[in-house]
């Protein structure tokens, strides 16, 4: 199942909302081809009705007040322990007390109190992390940024040693890869590692690459490759690094530049979703994610408008298991 919370006028996307909107549903409409979607609503009635055509088995409207629309940050976190799912609710503070997100911080505890996410055990980390901060191989190896994570505006109270035990008590990660060079302009969230660098598979990294050495991101882009080049599997062998392509700069009416970035994909049940941006490179992306992901169907989501709020597809998503209700 695939969270999505739905933009709104009472949001930083009021003045954008009719742009935004046949994007979150074309997101809605191509996950529901391949699994359940749960949408977050303020208002379920208008929802309703611009998702009535997708298939309503695999359909789950909840009605919940809502800041903003990033699912990544603010949704829940699933980890299994012996073998049983459980739900952590980690603190959401707005990307370090950025905006307000004092509705975003009670959509999980909310929805879990409504048997939305059935039977699953809940617990409340005592520390602030988002979803898009931390990218792990499914197999005990976290990769995250050292910007975002050490953060004073997030845990202050937590040492560089602190964070990782408790990303290991939580998450139950014991290896870290940490990037510290890396951005993108534009970008609020202090460098969050799915807009820089994914794994697609245990030995392998695609990452963000700028060839461009006029490009305000050149310098430090290319440090961060050599950071991941640096990098060593759990065996000890460097990691498969597979470049995604620059995409030519999108900008803001008032003209500063917005994060379009490929690294934002999203893994889903038998395919990944690719944003695109209305550019050459677009389809170049998909031919590079596609062969990253042979066994899936790859689908491009026009995702122009949300780098207006300097996210994209990976942003407002947020994956869980298949519940027992």
């Amino acid at each position: 199942m695939v969270q999505f919370t739905f933009p709104h006028a009472d949001s930083d996307w009021e003045d954008l909302l009719e742009e935004v909107t046949p994007c979150f549903v074309a997101c809605v409409e191509a996950v529901s081809r391949f699994e359940d979607v749960l949408v977050v609503a303020d208002d379920r009635k208008r929802v309703e009705q611009l998702l009535s055509h997708v298939s309503q088995e695999r359909l789950t409207i909840i009605s919940c007040p809502s800041n903003d629309t990033w699912a990544r940050d603010h949704g829940g976190i699933t980890v299994f322990e012996e073998g049983k799912g459980v739900l952590l609710d980690f603190m959401f503070n707005g990307w370090g007390l950025k905006f307000p997100a004092n509705k975003d911080n009670l959509i999980t505890r909310s929805l879990h109190l409504w048997g939305v996410f059935g039977d699953i055990a809940k617990e409340n980390p005592y520390v602030v992390l988002e979803g898009g901060a931390i990218e792990t191989d499914g197999q005990g190896t976290l990769l995250s940024t050292t910007e975002c994570l050490m953060s004073p505006n997030r845990n202050p109270h937590l040492s560089f040693r602190e964070t990782e035990e408790a990303l290991t008590k939580y998450l139950g990660v014991d290896r870290f890869l940490w990037l510290d060079n890396g951005y993108l302009a534009g970008d609020d969230t202090d460098s969050h590692i799915d807009t820089l660098a994914r794994f697609v598979d245990p030995q392998a990294i695609a990452y963000v690459q700028c060839p461009d050495d006029q490009d305000e991101h050149y310098a430090e882009l290319k440090l961060m490759e050599q950071e991941l080049q640096s990098f060593r599997t759990r065996e000890g062998d460097p990691y498969r690094l597979i470049p995604l392509p620059w995409p030519t700069p999108c900008f803001a009416e008032d003209g500063h530049r917005l994060p379009a970035t490929y690294a934002n994909f999203l893994i889903i049940n038998g395919a990944v979703l690719v944003p695109t941006y209305n550019v050459p490179e677009d389809e170049k992306a998909l031919e590079v994610l596609g062969e990253c992901f042979p066994d899936r169907e790859v689908v491009g989501i026009n995702c122009r408008v949300l780098i207006e709020q300097h996210g994209s597809l990976h942003c407002i998503s947020m994956q869980y298991p298949a519940f027992r209700k």
